[in-house]
């Protein structure tokens, strides 16, 4: 099966902020916006995988400013790593200024998704080439959010956690 790189797997999407998807402050639903995340972050799984992806989890969400009616937001899905089945997907949400043009970053996410077969069985995924700074940092982060996130589930051991000891462990 062959690697692909980061940056193939790229998907991006803008919507502009209707009053129908405001609460009565007139900021953009929390929920909203994770639907929005949710569909762009499958399309970028699915075009590392080249299959049917499911949402596995939502790992971190981060409501970092609100997003206001009519305003124009970006969205921007990457995959960071891929492991067996699954893969993490990393999205970094903007906010464009109408008069200037210049965007602001204000919400990230990460997304956890499986690749599965016509049965709905998890299926191999490709490896994932990192190549910039940025996707190298979120690669090798990857790892240690996948460890944490088994620890917390009960289906790994804290001392078998590689990743997570070289944090806390100075050699």
């Amino acid at each position: 099966m062959k690697a692909n790189k980061a940056s193939d797997t790229l998907a991006i999407t803008t919507k502009i902020v209707l009053p129908n998807d405001t609460n009565t402050l007139g900021n953009l639903f929390g929920g909203q916006l994770l639907a929005w995340m949710d569909v762009i972050a499958s399309v970028s799984a699915h075009r590392h995988s080249k299959r049917v992806v499911v949402t596995a989890s939502v790992n971190n969400v981060s409501f970092q400013k609100p997003i206001n009616h009519a305003s124009i937001v970006t969205l921007e899905a990457k995959v960071s790593r891929a492991f067996n089945s699954s893969m993490e997907v990393f999205l970094d949400v903007f906010v464009e200024d109408a008069v200037t043009g210049q965007r602001e970053k204000c919400n990230e996410a990460i997304y956890t998704f499986v690749a599965v077969d016509q049965n709905g069985n998890p299926i191999q995924v490709p490896e994932l080439i990192p190549e910039t700074d940025e996707e190298k940092m979120r690669f090798e982060g990857a790892l240690r959010r996948k460890q944490l996130a088994l620890i917390l589930a009960g289906k790994m051991k804290a001392s078998e956690a590689t990743e997570l000891k070289k944090l806390f462990i100075e050699e």
